[in-house]
């Protein structure tokens, strides 16, 4: 399975998640709802029907400049190699795929795009999609059903393209044999094409969740000719409303109209203005401040990180007005090696003692960014159900070190070494591990933490052989699209050990089995099978939850059409205009 970079392991949650958010009780999740202080629930929804043109937004002024601002720089605009939420979410403006989202009353669901949502064969292991209409790119050329087909064997040149999903090389046909077209060439046994229209997929294993999957950039249809590997990134090839017109690697990107983008035939996306400017690398407060302030551009502007702590005071009167709220699919835990530590006893020792609310609090969470969570799957999605919460996993309270010191005294374990690494360069990363070091201290524990640079952050939580055995990554998970089995069985099952995806480094065959038996149900009848497995799953104590993410940004005074786009815990960017 694949990992989701861009929270997998970062050094706490409050620059893991700079670029994500979750959660809104306020149905549209538009500008001026300042109040989400509890994440909705969403609901898995399709509708096979649609069709463009996307429906219009009443009295929208079209034309203008949209600038959109972030102190993190997207690491790469290759469709193949997406998937950081932030140019998962800029793509949109560019790329089609087989299909996409449409956010409906804040939820998302999923549509036909170039596709239909396809059909599955009986024994689950054959997937045939039609597309649905004609296209161009931006240069004229006609979209060609071949180069859908091309654009998925592209995404096992894992070697070329290493940051790009992976689940197609443990779902799809020989993808774990398949190293792509530079050096296996073009014919590869999971995919072909039938006609003008018709895209097939071939499984090794049934997966219910493909049409969602589609969604991803990686699917966006790519010409053999055109693709020069490594240089596609710079100027990749369009098929959305908006094409590149300059690019800065890691500093900006202009977008100017496609000209060859038929609206009629697209049920998403709109092209409100003639231009988007992105800038990446200013320091994120005085960003956000300047974007509250809203003085000349920095009305037309949207700053696409969580407001900071410090401004949110300023977020009364029409100021308010400016945040925009959203849900978000995301949750971040305190991880637990259950290899180092078996003894259950142990392990909720640990979770009795901590002092969550401290530990929020340095972080700097709020209830415009953060919620506490109970559960591994957070609200944000389908199938998710607030079960009663086990004693000490709320995510809350100052923790209980007499409570734990008995626990750990009756497992005759008292002075047993809990380790673990942590960012001694960051002022929040140093006081959230010190704060978890007293408290575990106080409840009978050795506490050995490690401080190391932030470069080398990433490569010692992601080493599972390293010699700690609490915290290691990852720390925090979004769901790759809205249902449980991109949660689960990536991060549960025995292989998620080897894939450097675990939560709790099972390896428990009973586990594996039950998790097996809902991924491989239609994703309508599994929905209602997650829960319970979550629950299982928690009541095992191997990882401790911490909080759900919510989406709160901020946006100038002048933008309009600015809604959460729950599946990637961002600003939904295909509705935005300018209001004058």
């Amino acid at each position: 399975m694949a990992r989701r970079f861009k929270v997998a392991v970062a050094a706490t949650a409050a620059v893991a998640l700079g670029l994500s958010g979750c959660g809104s009780p306020s149905s549209k999740n538009d500008t001026g709802k300042a109040d989400n202080s509890k994440i909705t629930a969403q609901k898995s929804a399709t509708d096979p029907n649609a069709k463009g043109p996307a429906p219009e937004a009443p009295g929208v002024h079209k034309g203008g400049n949209i600038i959109i601002t972030a102190e993190s720089t997207p690491s790469t605009f290759d469709p193949t190699d997406t998937y950081y939420t932030d140019s998962n979410e800029i793509e949109k403006l560019t790329f089609r795929t087989p299909t996409q989202y449409a956010i409906r009353d804040g939820q998302p669901v999923l549509v036909p795009d170039l596709t239909d949502l396809g059909t599955v064969s009986s024994d689950k292991l054959t997937w045939t999609f039609k597309m649905t209409g004609q296209y161009k790119y931006e240069d004229g050329t006609d979209v060609k059903v071949d180069d859908l087909a091309y654009a998925i064997k592209r995404s096992f040149a894992h070697d070329v393209f290493p940051n790009g999903p992976t689940y197609q090389m443990g779902y799809f046909k020989d993808g774990d044999k398949y190293k792509g077209p530079y050096a296996d060439g073009d014919t590869y046994a999971g995919v072909e094409t039938q006609g003008t229209d018709t895209l097939i997929i071939h499984l090794a294993k049934p997966f219910s969740d493909l049409p969602f999957y589609m969604t991803f950039p990686m699917f966006t249809p790519i010409p053999k000719a055109k693709d020069n590997k490594q240089d596609y990134k710079n100027h990749p090839l369009s098929t959305g409303p908006y094409m590149f017109d300059q690019y800065v690697a890691g500093t900006s990107l202009t977008l100017k109209k496609n000209p060859n983008w038929d609206p009629n035939t697209d049920p998403v996306r709109h092209a409100y203005a003639d231009t988007w400017t992105f800038k990446w690398g200013g320091e994120l407060v005085s960003t956000q401040q300047k974007v509250l302030n809203s003085a000349g551009d920095d009305a037309n502007s949207l700053q696409y990180q969580d407001v900071d702590a410090s401004l949110i005071p300023q977020l009364t009167g029409d100021k308010a007005k400016q945040l925009i709220t959203g849900e978000s699919p995301c949750t971040y835990v305190l991880n637990i090696d259950t290899r180092k530590i078996p003894d259950i006893n142990v392990r909720k020792a640990i979770a009795k003692a901590i002092n969550w609310d401290a530990i929020s609090k340095a972080n700097g969470n709020n209830d415009k960014t953060a919620e506490p969570a109970s559960t591994f799957m957070p609200p944000g999605v389908p199938g998710y159900t607030k079960y009663t919460p086990y004693p000490d996993l709320t995510g809350t309270g100052a923790g209980d070190p007499d409570g734990a010191k008995k626990l750990l005294t009756d497992a005759g374990k008292l002075g047993f070494e809990v380790s673990w690494y942590y960012d001694n360069t960051k002022p929040v990363a140093q006081q959230v591990s010190n704060i978890r070091a007293d408290s575990l201290t106080k409840a009978g524990f050795k506490v050995k933490a490690i401080g190391v640079a932030t470069a080398d952050l990433r490569a010692k939580i992601s080493d599972y052989s390293a010699p700690v055995n609490l915290a290691q990554g990852p720390r925090g998970w979004c769901s790759d699209w809205p249902t449980g089995s991109s949660w689960l069985p990536v991060l549960f099952q025995t292989h998620s050990i080897a894939d450097g995806i675990s939560w709790g480094f099972l390896s428990d065959a009973a586990i594996d089995k039950k998790i097996d038996d809902v991924a491989l149900l239609p994703s309508d009848q599994a929905t209602s099978k997650w829960a319970p497995l979550d629950q299982e799953l928690m009541g095992m104590y191997v990882a401790l939850p911490w909080y759900y993410t919510k989406m709160a940004t901020v946006a100038g005074t002048n933008i309009g059409g600015a809604v959460g786009d729950a599946t990637m815990g961002m600003p939904f960017f295909p509705e935005m205009y300018l209001k004058s």
